[in-house]
C-alpha cells in the first residue's frame, strides 16, 4: 500500500498544535510591544531631563522653545497629537505615550528647575507601569543651583 498524503487525523493534530502555540505566542507579543512602549517612555524622559540641564548649562538660562531644547516629542495638551516644539521652553509640557495617554508632566522655569510629575493617566497600564520604573526621575531637578551669575 502506496501513501500520497498525509490522513485528516494527522491534519488535525498538525492544526490542534499550531492552534496551542499560537494562543501562547500571541499574548506574549502583545506584551512586548507593551515593553517597548514602556522603555520607549522611560528613555525619552530620561533624554528630556538630560537635554534641559544640558540647556541650562549651555546658556545660563532656560529660554526658546521646547524644539531649541530637546528633540523628544512632547505635546501641549494632556491628550492630543499638539507639538510642543514651537512652544515656550518655560510652559508647561506633557510626555505621552501615545495621543491618548498622559504619562508625564513636564515643567521648566527660566530659574533652572525642571518639575517632572506623574501626568492624569493613572488607570492606563502603560503608563502606570512607565511611572513606577521612572519613579527616580519624578521630582524638581535643579540644574541652577545656587551662586551663579549670569
Amino acid at each position: 500500500m502506496k501513501r500520497a498524503g498525509f490522513t485528516m487525523i494527522e491534519l488535525i493534530f498538525v492544526i490542534v498544535i499550531l492552534g496551542i502555540l499560537a494562543a501562547v505566542a500571541i499574548p506574549k507579543l502583545s506584551a512586548t510591544r507593551d515593553d517597548a512602549k514602556i522603555a520607549k517612555i522611560g528613555t525619552n524622559l530620561a533624554t528630556a531631563v538630560s537635554d534641559v540641564g544640558a540647556r541650562y548649562t549651555s546658556q545660563g538660562k532656560l529660554s526658546g522653545t521646547w524644539a531649541d531644547t530637546t528633540n523628544v516629542p512632547l505635546q501641549t495638551t494632556a491628550t492630543g497629537m499638539t507639538s510642543a516644539s514651537a512652544t515656550s521652553v518655560t510652559t508647561a509640557v506633557y510626555l505621552n505615550s501615545d495621543a491618548t495617554h498622559n504619562c508625564f508632566k513636564l515643567t521648566a522655569l527660566a530659574d533652572g528647575n525642571l518639575t517632572i510629575a506623574d501626568g492624569t493617566d493613572t488607570t492606563g497600564t502603560i503608563c502606570k507601569t512607565a511611572q513606577s520604573r521612572a519613579s527616580t526621575l519624578v521630582k524638581t531637578h535643579e540644574f541652577g543651583g545656587i551662586g551663579i551669575v549670569q
